[in-house]
Order: structure tokens, then C-alpha cells, then sequence
């Protein structure tokens, strides 16, 4: 038991040092060549003052002043912001995945297969069909409208599952059908987008071109909440992956946990998709990834996917921008491109039919 405790301390460890060592890759390549210095200076820039305040130590504060105020502007204002927004994503995404992986007792659900994405995407859409746009007031009413097409869909989800028992056929048919509704719904939107259409349609292909703190604002109350109740259940969903009396049994009250994962999985997702739009198969493969490597408790499971959803989507942005710059893929692309056969390869593995 210790072994394995000590073996994951080292996993967390090392996810915690590449998850720093991809934020300095992704915020020092671009268009604009920085020196590895100069990006160092400038983003350690703010410890190293607050600790020359607190020691007295004036010749601190020149620590990054010799770096020109361009290049402070794009590390600070244009690069870190995507950056992070993109690892938030990763973060939420992955969450999402690994409870409803635990809490449907399926390695194939995700909150993209099972529609849950395009839900808060058809509220995102809406918000910013009615005016709202990322200033101080959208940075909020738009992931709470995300939140609502969330919510909407995973009950319809599960509700169409239930009937027969939330197996797998049951929960991916009632998935893609609801995805497919959705999709007409958006489509609509997009018909009728007016001078938003530029907007929605651009946001719609998935990506973190443009984002900046408001956007990191905006996503990270929501992002903080629903993990907090994730983490605070992450036992009882152990028990839950018993079977639901067997997790009575144990002290689980069951109905009552299932809903609070249900809205905190859908809260994950709203905070993503409302700043990132529509990406797959993060959900999917981050948490499936995790388990292979340290087992399946979401003690566990739950921190490490985290870390990983971080690293992933901040280095499939990455590549969304170098593979053929100066233009841009869409990030959802590469995250299909990835995610589509490893899914293909589950469904296999399972032998759904």
C-alpha cells in the first residue's frame, strides 16, 4: 500500500513539473521570437518583487527591466492568458470526464460523446446571439447561459438512459441522439446569427486565439466550484462504482451524490465550453490515460487527470499554432485527432454492439 502511495506521489510530482515546463514552452514560442531570459525575467518578475518588498531588498525590483516593455506586453497580455485559459479548459474538461466515467461506471463517457458539450454550447451561443460578448458583464452571464444548456442536456441524457438502465449502448445512443438535436439547434442559431455570425461561427470551431484575463476570470469561479465538489465526493463515487446499493450500504447517499456530480460534471463543462467552445475527447482520453497509469481510485484519479487536462490541451494548442503558422488549426482538430481513434479503440475494447 505504501508503495503505491509512493509511486503516485512521484506521478503527481512529475505531472506538476511538466504542467510548469508547458506553460514556459507555450508561452515562449510564437510569432515574435523572446529570448528564453527575457521570459523568465518576466514571468518570475512578480514573486521576485513581492519577495524584495518583503525582505527590503530594493535591487529586486530591477529584476526585469532590462526587458523590453513589447515583449513584457505579449508574454503578459497576449500569450499567458491563452495559455492558461487553455490549461483551465484542460482542467474542467478532464474533471468532467473522469466523474461521469466513475459515476456512469463507463471508460466511454465524456462530456462531449454524451452531448453535454453541445448543450452549453447552444446556451453559450445563445447568450452572445442576444448581445453578450466577453466583457465584465458576458465574462459571468455567459457561462451561467452555458451552464443551463449543460444541465439541460445531461438530464435529458440520462433520463432517455435510465429507462433500460444506464448501460453503455443506452447512454451513447441517447448521447448522439441528443448531440444530433443539438447540433440542428445550433445550426438554427448560426442561421439567424445576424451580425453575430462571425463571432459564433469562430468560437464555434474551438480554440483559445484572442483570450486574455477576462476570459481567465471568467472561467475560474466556475472551474473552482464545480472541482471542489468533485473532490469532496471523489470517495463516495469509489463506492459508487460497487453499484448504487452496495454504496447505500456504505453510508453513500446515493440520489443525493449522483445530482451534485451531475451539476458539478455540467458546471465543469459550461466554464470550458463557454470560453473555448466546442472541443472533443478531452473528457475522454485524459482520465482513461490516468487510470491505465495509477489505477482507478478517484482519490486519485481525480488530482492526476487534472494535471494532465492542464498539460494536453496547452500543448494541443500549442501544436493548433506551429503545425502550419502563421495560420491556426482548431483546436478541437487536434483533439479528434487524438481522441476520435482512442475512443474507436474503447468501443472495440468493450465490444459494445
Amino acid at each position: 500500500m505504501q508503495g503505491k502511495a509512493k509511486g503516485r506521489a512521484w506521478i503527481y510530482l512529475g505531472l506538476a513539473l511538466l504542467l510548469v515546463l508547458v506553460l514556459f514552452v507555450c508561452v515562449a514560442i510564437g510569432s515574435v521570437r523572446i529570448p528564453l531570459s527575457a521570459l523568465v525575467k518576466t514571468l518570475l518578475s512578480p514573486l521576485v518583487n513581492a519577495l524584495g518588498d518583503l525582505f527590503s531588498l530594493p535591487a529586486w525590483q530591477e529584476f526585469a527591466q532590462d526587458v523590453p516593455s513589447t515583449w513584457r506586453t505579449i508574454l503578459l497580455r497576449l500569450r499567458l492568458p491563452r495559455v492558461l485559459v487553455a490549461m483551465l479548459a484542460g482542467v474542467a474538461l478532464s474533471l468532467a470526464g473522469g466523474t461521469m466515467q466513475g459515476l456512469f461506471k463507463n471508460p466511454l463517457a465524456d462530456p462531449y460523446i454524451l452531448g453535454v458539450s453541445s448543450g452549453a454550447a447552444v446556451g453559450a451561443a445563445a447568450a452572445m446571439l442576444v448581445g453578450l460578448s466577453w466583457n465584465l458583464l458576458g465574462a459571468f452571464a455567459i457561462p451561467l447561459a452555458a451552464l443551463a444548456g449543460g444541465i439541460g442536456s445531461l438530464v435529458l441524457v440520462y433520463s432517455l438512459a435510465r429507462g433500460g438502465g444506464p448501460s453503455t449502448m443506452s447512454m451513447l445512443l441517447a448521447g448522439v441522439a441528443v448531440s444530433t438535436f443539438l447540433g440542428a439547434v445550433l445550426s438554427l442559431l448560426i442561421f439567424f446569427s445576424g451580425q453575430q455570425l462571425q463571432q459564433v461561427v469562430f468560437w464555434m470551431m474551438g480554440g483559445f486565439s484572442g483570450r486574455n484575463w477576462l476570459h481567465v476570470a471568467g472561467v475560474l469561479p466556475f472551474l473552482v466550484g464545480g472541482s471542489i465538489v468533485v473532490f469532496w465526493h471523489s470517495r463516495d463515487l469509489d463506492a459508487l462504482a460497487l453499484g448504487d446499493e452496495q454504496a447505500y450500504y456504505m453510508g453513500v447517499d446515493v440520489e443525493r451524490v449522483r445530482h451534485r456530480l451531475l451539476w458539478a460534471s455540467a458546471l465543469l463543462t459550461a466554464s470550458a465550453v463557454s470560453v473555448c467552445g466546442l472541443i472533443g475527447f478531452v473528457g475522454l482520453v485524459v482520465p482513461h490515460a490516468m487510470r491505465l497509469i495509477g489505477g482507478p481510485v478517484h482519490r486519485w484519479l481525480l488530482p492526476a487527470a487534472a494535471l494532465a487536462g492542464g498539460i494536453f490541451m496547452a500543448t494541443a494548442d500549442l501544436l493548433s499554432r506551429v503545425i502550419l503558422a502563421p495560420m491556426e488549426l482548431p483546436v478541437g482538430v487536434i483533439t479528434a485527432l487524438v481522441g476520435g481513434p482512442f475512443f474507436l479503440y474503447l468501443l472495440k475494447k468493450r465490444r459494445v454492439s
